[in-house]
């Protein structure tokens, strides 16, 4: 089973991620929670360029070039053996979001976009996608009040309405993969609707 965690900025995905792959321990399962960018060498090394180095004004189709690189070196050398060996696999972050941040945020051709995300995938598509749904001044306003801001947290507000936009559009074209998170609640709320998801789907998989 292969999960992934999907949203704005600051709409709580990586602490649902966490209370997921806690969960799915505590009750048996052997799993992997990873993010992307930031495994391994590369996508450290990666994230650090694209998330942190502000003196570095990257190219958008750089961007997307970078996203794209550390998505198959992700997938080919640790989530698809992970899955192989019969483990969950709870990925932050995967190709919808270079979908909407470099289609719809930065404005690069989406077919193109579309392309090179969908390949960067080695046709691996998640078995189920939260999206964590939630206005984004009220995720911007979260994370500043954690004080931990990337250069992608510092982007206009309208680069960050173009995000949520697209997010829709892709949960309203696969609602079967996608299921849409309302964030705007306690956390423990969100936790309790996604461990039921989760658990129902993970339960049917293994029956199939």
């Amino acid at each position: 089973m292969f999960i992934t965690f999907e949203g704005v900025e600051g709409s709580g995905k990586s602490t649902q991620a966490k209370l997921l792959a806690e969960l799915l321990t505590k009750i048996g399962h052997k799993v992997t929670l990873t993010r992307e960018p930031g495994w391994g060498q590369l996508g450290e090394l990666i994230r650090k360029v694209i998330l942190d180095e502000r003196s570095l004004e990257l190219d958008p189709f750089s961007e997307l070039c970078l996203f794209c690189a550390d998505r198959v070196q992700h997938v080919r050398d640790f989530i698809k053996p992970k899955l192989q060996a019969g483990e969950i696999v709870i990925c932050d972050r995967y190709y919808d979001s270079t979908v909407v941040y470099q289609g719809n945020g930065r404005k690069l051709d989406k077919r193109l976009v579309n392309k090179m995300a969908k390949a960067s995938t080695l046709e691996l598509i998640p078995d189920i996608t939260f999206l964590l749904n939630l206005p984004v001044r009220t995720g911007l306003t979260r994370l500043q009040s954690r004080g931990d801001i990337t250069k992608m947290d510092e982007e206009p507000l309208e680069f960050h309405e173009l995000i949520r936009q697209g997010y829709m559009l892709i949960a309203g074209r696969e609602p079967n993969r996608i299921k849409k998170i309302n964030a705007d609640r306690d956390i423990v709320e969100i936790h309790n609707e996604i461990r039921s998801i989760a658990i129902e789907s993970i339960s049917l998989k293994s029956k199939s």
